[in-house]
């Protein structure tokens, strides 16, 4: 592969939407593309749409588990090799499927997830920050928004 000159010319992506992704796997596969010349990757998550073919509200627990595991495969890569980070809002799961969320029910999801993201992390300051974006009273991470 690094003799093939394709790392010079694409970057590739790790997607993975698991709450509970294996980061020192994620680690190690940054590594592998490492050494066949790969100089930087990209990360793929998702903020809906990740977690039922038929679902149709957000688990933002979920999610929001899935980014911050994320945050750890990058704390745990060299610090020059992660290009971005893909958030991804999946509408079905093929052409053939029906409708999973959309986009309205999980707005609270990608502003949870992308102010971790941006913060690092997550926390009680966050949240009051997002329920504050949002014009909510109570955020709900752990069971789906009423």
């Amino acid at each position: 592969l690094a003799e093939s000159g394709v790392p010079q010319l694409v970057q590739p992506m790790i997607w993975d939407y698991a709450a509970d992704l294996d980061v020192e796997g994620k680690v190690q596969l940054i590594e592998k593309y490492r050494r066949c010349g790969f100089s930087k990757v990209w990360f793929a998550s998702a903020f809906k749409g990740a977690t039922g073919v038929n679902q149709s509200l957000t688990l933002i627990g979920h999610h929001l588990k899935n980014h911050l595991q994320w945050l750890k495969v990058a704390s745990n890569s060299p610090a020059d090799v992660l290009e971005g980070i893909a958030l991804t809002g999946w509408q079905r799961y093929d052409h053939f499927s029906v409708l999973c969320e959309l986009l309205p029910v999980a707005i609270p999801s990608v502003a949870v997830c992308l102010q971790a993201l941006k913060n690092g992390g997550y926390s009680e300051k966050i949240k009051e920050n997002v329920e504050k974006l949002l014009g909510m009273s109570n955020l709900e991470t752990d069971t789906f928004m009423r």
